[in-house]
């Protein structure tokens, strides 16, 4: 009779042990311990501010650890900075995007490694070299010459994805990796994970999407409050019980109420510029959230701009409450005034003053409540009015004093939407507003735009999570090479036919 063996593991690859972090007035990380497997994704998870991104931060020199040690091969590891980190084969795809907007797709992948001939950069080949690596992940509607100022955030990303997996390396780290992407960009990063595993490659994935988790990692790490909570096989663990060690507790349902809507607040008409958005009409009405799907650069974010006047229009009108009479929107000032609020798809370049407190950039937009006297701002009524819509959204800081810049991805994106709360807009364009955002604090900001809603507010959110959409939206219009393909009334979408729709201007222009 043969006997049944079990095959040894593998020596750790990367090895944490007790690894503390503390910045003033805030403990990041209490003495975490890991191992790293090679050839294994081993997922983060925890609500924002328990302490992952510190984590791969220090793990990829961005950070230093105040005590603890690391291991790489089994010999100490203390990187001295990113670069030094990439140099011993650590990599990492930040949460928030560290490309040059100034410079081509190229220039951002090569940046640091440029190929020269007689002296001077090799064009020709960093833009070979750099086509190759983008079809790689799918993204042959992107020129290597292209400006990454011209890219949406979803395509940033990509690039930026796609300049990590052009290193050697045996440890990725992969922060946030598909906030801004849709399932068929997911689908092509997983690819791309499934053969660095093969490999042998060592990848750390931090996710707030708890479906992904379950589909590609192998292991799941738990952090809660900077410390460790439990490590679980993937296999042997439900969705449910994940998000209950990561919050604590019980969470609600996010699916969308039964709702009546009210009179239409907000119709566009024909709504052009260039061939990112063609003749695109919808209307909205109060008491209602449309929801706005499509495939990455398929023109739903620049929609929502041309509608608050972020970008010009080459035709189309924007209608407001009834009135057969265009509204006069030529700037954002003029979109704020009109009652018409975007939180931005960037809330890093487009949405923040960073270096500035929370209580100013929540009362960013309504100045004369806090500021009776022209000039003199009430630090009284500033910090009141912050404090209250940072309590409502939870905002986890020291105080409204604290800067923006210091707060996790996700409070930033809360300081955000506390700012157009204040302002009490009636129209709110919501673009991707749970990106970077942890499960439990999404269930908060579903149950807030439901409410909203309820209060006769007309929303509109774009996300590139399908799932997140299904289960907020009264409607759903889908959007494809720049034009609006189908509105779907809730009761009569499923999955396939929104990605039907999604997919249906590509086909066309392909045959």
């Amino acid at each position: 009779m043969l006997k049944h063996t079990t095959l040894p593991m593998p020596p750790p690859l990367l090895q944490l042990r007790l690894l503390s972090k503390a910045y003033p007035g805030v403990r990041a990380l209490a003495e975490i311990s890991l191992d790293l497997l090679p050839g294994e994704v081993h997922a983060l998870v925890g609500e924002n501010g328990a302490g992952k991104s510190t984590l791969g931060r220090i793990v990829c020199g961005l950070t230093h650890s105040d005590s603890g040690q690391m291991l790489l091969r089994g010999q100490p590891y203390s990187p001295a900075s990113r670069p030094d980190a990439r140099r011993l084969g650590v990599g990492m795809v930040m949460q928030e995007l560290n490309l040059i907007p100034t410079l081509t797709v190229a220039e951002n992948v090569f940046l640091s490694r440029m190929p020269r001939r007689l002296g001077f950069i090799d064009y020709a080949t960093i833009n070979s070299q750099t086509r190759q690596i983008l079809h790689m992940l799918g993204l042959v509607d992107i020129e290597p010459d292209r400006m990454i100022a011209s890219l949406g955030v979803g395509q940033q990303q990509m690039v930026e994805i796609a300049d990590v997996l052009s290193r050697k390396c045996d440890v990725l780290i992969l922060d946030e990796p598909t906030a801004a992407l849709t399932g068929r960009e997911t689908d092509l990063l997983f690819k791309q994970i499934r053969r660095l595993k093969s490999e042998g490659v060592a990848i750390v994935y931090i996710s707030h999407r708890m479906e992904e988790i379950k589909r590609i990692a192998d292991r799941i790490t738990v952090l809660r409050d900077g410390k460790w909570i439990a490590t679980h096989q993937a296999a042997g663990i439900s969705i449910d019980e994940v998000i209950r060690l990561m919050v604590g507790r019980e969470l609600g349902e996010a699916s969308s109420r039964k709702r009546t809507p009210g009179p239409v607040a907000l119709r566009v008409e024909n709504l052009r510029r260039g061939n990112v958005v063609r003749d695109v009409s919808f209307q909205v009405h109060r008491g209602e959230i449309l929801g706005f799907a499509g495939l990455m650069g398929s023109g739903r974010t620049e929609t929502m701009r041309l509608i608050f006047a972020a970008d010009r229009r080459d035709a189309g009108h924007v209608y407001l409450h009834g009135s057969s009479t265009p509204a006069r929107i030529r700037s954002p000032r003029d979109a704020v005034r009109a009652g018409i609020a975007l939180l931005t798809e960037d809330r890093k370049q487009q949405g923040l003053l960073l270096p500035m407190p929370i209580r100013a950039n929540i009362t960013l937009p309504k100045m004369s409540a806090v500021a009776p006297v022209a000039g003199w701002i009430s630090g009284g009524k500033e910090r009141t009015a912050a404090h209250r819509y940072a309590r409502v959204l939870s905002v986890r800081a020291r105080s409204t004093e604290q800067s923006v810049v210091e707060l996790s991805g996700g409070n930033q994106q809360k300081v955000i939407v506390a700012r157009w709360l204040y302002r009490d807009c009636d129209i709110l364009i919501f673009d991707e507003p749970t990106r970077g955002i942890d499960v439990g604090a999404k269930f908060e900001i579903y149950h807030l735009l439901s409410d909203l809603a309820e209060q006769g507010k007309a929303i509109v959110v774009v996300s590139s999570d399908l799932q997140e959409l299904m289960a907020i939206s009264d409607r759903i219009a889908v959007m494809s090479a720049g034009r609006l393909a189908a509105i779907f009334p809730r009761g009569q979408w499923t999955q396939d036919s929104i990605m039907a729709a999604a997919l249906s201007g590509y086909r066309a222009a392909a045959v």
